[in-house]
C-alpha cells in the first residue's frame, strides 16, 4: 500500500530537527502523544502517514490521521500534537511549505474555465481532507528523492508543482485558488495577518488594518474571523503570548522584561492571560519548557 511505503520512507529519513535534503520539506516523528505545543503555522501542507494529530486554532479543533492531510493558507497561531503515537508505531508525517508565487504561476497556466470560480468570502485558514491516491503518489515520489540526492535539484521542483496541482484541483482547492489571486478576500486577510505578525507589539485600530487590507470594516471582521477563528485583537494576543513563550524558553530570568517586549504594559495582565492560554503561570511554564518534548508540527 502507498501509506506503507510512505511510513518506511519517513521513518528512515526523520531527523530531530525535522529538516530534510529537500527545501521546504519537513518530516515529523513522535514516539508518544506529547502535550499540545503552540506553534506558528505558515502556508503548509501536512500529511499524516501513521498515527493521528490534533490541531487547535482558536475554538476550532481539527483531527486528522493516516491518509489525511491538513492545509493552512495563512500564518496562524495554533497548538498541535500527535494524539496517537508509540515507540512501536510512532506518529509520522511530512510537511511541505507552500509558496504562494508557485500557486499564482500554476493558476496562470490553466485555461479559462478549467477550474471553478472562487467565492468572494474567504475560506477557513485551516482545513482537513482525505488525501487522494494521486496526491499520496506525488508525496511519496517527493520523499523518495531523499534516497537519490543527485535527482533532487531537477526533479523536486517538478514533483512539488504536481502536489500543488493536486491540491488546487482537490477538496480544498478553493482555498489555494484564493491564495493565488492577489485581489481575493483571502489574500487581503493574509496581508493583514502578516502586518499583525510584523507589528504584534503595537496597539492598533481595527479600522486602520481593514483600510490597509483594502476592505470595509464589516467585511474585514467577517473574513478575518472566517480565516483565523478569532477577532484581530484576539489574534494579536495569541501572537504576543506565543512570542513570549518562545522568549521564556530561551531566558526565563526576567518575566517582566519579556512581557514588555511583546507589548504588555501590565505584568499582572500578562501573567493572567498567559496562564489562561497555557494553563500555568509564566515562571512555571518556563521551567517546564526546559524539558520540552521534541519538535512536532
Amino acid at each position: 500500500m502507498a501509506l506503507d511505503e510512505l511510513r518506511r520512507l519517513l521513518a528512515r529519513h526523520a531527523r530531530p530537527d525535522l529538516k530534510t535534503g529537500i527545501d521546504d520539506v519537513l518530516i515529523f516523528k513522535a514516539d508518544r502523544p506529547y502535550p499540545p505545543k503552540p506553534a506558528l503555522f505558515g502556508r503548509v501542507l501536512a500529511v499524516v502517514a501513521q498515527g493521528a494529530k490534533r490541531v487547535a486554532l482558536g475554538d476550532r479543533v481539527h483531527h486528522y490521521q493516516a491518509g489525511q492531510y491538513l492545509i493552512s493558507s495563512v500564518d496562524l497561531p495554533v497548538s498541535s500534537h500527535f494524539t496517537v503515537a508509540s515507540p512501536d508505531l510512532p506518529g509520522l508525517g511530512v510537511g511541505l511549505n507552500i509558496d504562494p508565487t508557485a500557486v499564482v504561476d500554476l493558476l496562470l497556466r490553466t485555461a479559462p474555465g478549467d477550474l471553478p470560480e472562487v467565492d468572494n468570502d474567504a475560506p477557513a485558514g485551516l482545513a482537513v481532507s482525505t488525501a487522494s491516491a494521486e496526491l499520496l503518489d506525488a508525496v511519496i515520489r517527493l520523499v523518495r528523492l531523499l534516497d537519490q540526492p543527485r535527482d533532487i535539484p531537477v526533479l523536486a521542483p517538478l514533483v512539488k508543482r504536481e502536489i500543488l496541482w493536486r491540491l488546487v484541483t482537490g477538496d480544498q482547492g478553493a482555498m489555494l485558488r484564493q491564495l493565488g489571486r492577489p485581489e481575493s478576500s483571502l489574500s487581503h486577510i493574509a496581508r493583514a495577518v502578516r502586518w499583525i505578525h510584523d507589528n504584534y507589539m503595537q496597539r492598533f485600530l481595527v479600522e486602520e488594518v481593514a483600510q490597509q487590507a483594502g476592505m470595509s470594516v464589516s467585511a474585514f471582521h467577517r473574513n478575518f474571523q472566517a480565516v483565523t477563528a478569532m477577532s484581530p485583537i484576539q489574534f494579536q494576543k495569541q501572537i504576543r503570548l506565543q512570542h513570549a513563550r518562545l522568549q521564556l524558553a530561551a531566558d526565563a530570568n526576567d518575566i517582566a522584561a519579556v512581557s514588555r517586549r511583546v507589548g504588555y504594559g501590565s505584568l499582572s495582565q500578562f501573567s493572567r492571560e498567559y496562564r489562561r492560554q497555557f494553563g500555568v503561570p509564566p515562571s512555571q511554564d518556563a521551567t517546564r519548557l526546559r524539558g520540552a518534548a521534541p519538535a512536532s508540527t
